[in-house]
C-alpha cells in the first residue's frame, strides 16, 4: 500500500494524485522536483510509466513532464535490483529545467481509429508528443550481464544514450482514454506556453 505524502509535498494536488497512482516512489519524483523547481510553481503536469519485462525482472522507466511560467521540467526514474533477489533496489533519477524559449518545437502526433468514419466528437486513440531542445543526451542504463548463466561478478551497468530530448506516447489501449486525454491536454498547453515565451 502506497502511503500518503508528507504534508509539505511540493507538487500541486493533482501531480501528487498521478505521483500516488502511477505508484514508482512517489516521494521520491516529488523531492527531486522540488529540488530542481526552486520556488517555481507547476501549472500542468504529464507523468507516464513503460513497464519492460526482461526475462525473469521487471524494468520500469517513470517520465514525470511539469510546465511552470519559465520552464520545462522533465524528470526521468529507473529502478535496478541490487542483489539477484531483487530485495534491495538502486533508483536513479535524472532532471532537466528547460527554459520554455529554448524548446526548439512541440510535435503533436494524434491517432485516430476507424478514419473513414471520422467525426470530431470521436476519441483521439493515441498521442504522441515530441519536444526538442539543445539538452544533454539521455542515458538508459541497466546491470550489465554475461553469457555464464552461474556468474555472480559485478559486471557494472550498460545502456545506451539517445540524442532525442524526448518522446512520449499514451495509447487508450494501453492507458486508457482518460490518459490520452489529459496528455493531450498537456501538450497544447505545453505548446501554448512555448509559442507566448518565443513571441
Amino acid at each position: 500500500m502506497i502511503k500518503p505524502f508528507r504534508s509539505e509535498s511540493p507538487c500541486p494536488s493533482s501531480l501528487e494524485a498521478a505521483l500516488l497512482k502511477a505508484g514508482f516512489y512517489p516521494e521520491l519524483v516529488s523531492h527531486a522536483l522540488d529540488q530542481e523547481l526552486d520556488g517555481r510553481r507547476i501549472l500542468s503536469h504529464l507523468v507516464h510509466v513503460d513497464t519492460h519485462f526482461d526475462y525473469d525482472e521487471i524494468h520500469r522507466h517513470s517520465t514525470v513532464l511539469g510546465v511552470c511560467e519559465d520552464v520545462v521540467v522533465a524528470a526521468h526514474l529507473d529502478d535496478q535490483p541490487l542483489d539477484a533477489d531483487g530485495r534491495q533496489v538502486l533508483a536513479q533519477v535524472s532532471t532537466e529545467l528547460v527554459p520554455l524559449h529554448a524548446i526548439r518545437s512541440v510535435v503533436i502526433t494524434t491517432g485516430h481509429a476507424h478514419p473513414e468514419r471520422f467525426r470530431p466528437s470521436d476519441p483521439v486513440a493515441e498521442m504522441t508528443v515530441a519536444l526538442q531542445w539543445a539538452g544533454g543526451q539521455r542515458l538508459d542504463l541497466q546491470p550489465a550481464g554475461c553469457a555464464d548463466p552461474q556468474c555472480e561478478a559485478d559486471h557494472g551497468y550498460t545502456g545506451t544514450s539517445t540524442r532525442e530530448d524526448l518522446v512520449i506516447r499514451v495509447a487508450a489501449d494501453a492507458d486508457g482514454q482518460q490518459a490520452v486525454d489529459e496528455a493531450l491536454d498537456f501538450a497544447r498547453t505545453l505548446r501554448r506556453a512555448h509559442l507566448a515565451a518565443i513571441a
